[in-house]
């Protein structure tokens, strides 16, 4: 029994935390329309290798994962935008940040009790 239990692979753990704790965290910041446009100025959006890992992300949207997710909405939503390259080159314009802020916080009247 020990031997199965070595050979089975070892989940690695960064500053503490697993792969998938470290993913869900910043999938979450994407649900902030002001860290979306931050990503923007930093010019993370124009890098094919960073836009790549934003596809990759598009597991979140399946029932298994989605329940960690404390947005789901406005998170799948953000990830969904980050695939289309005019939305990445938008992001920049305040006004459609701020936009963005303004639809966020009239959805969450809403959604109140």
């Amino acid at each position: 029994m020990a031997e199965s239990q070595e050979s089975a692979p070892r989940e690695e753990y960064y500053g503490g935390y697993s792969r998938f704790e470290l993913e869900l965290e910043f999938v979450q910041c994407l649900a902030n329309p002001h860290y979306l446009n931050h990503l923007a100025t930093q010019k993370l959006l124009d890098n094919p290798e960073f836009v790549a890992y934003l596809d990759y992300l598009q597991y979140f949207k399946e029932p298994k994962y989605v329940k960690y997710l404390v947005y789901p909405g406005p998170t799948l939503r953000a990830l969904q935008l980050l695939q289309q390259e005019q939305f990445r080159k938008d992001i920049l314009s305040p006004q459609l940040v701020m936009r963005m802020v303004e639809e966020g916080l009239k959805a969450s009247e809403r959604d109140r009790p």
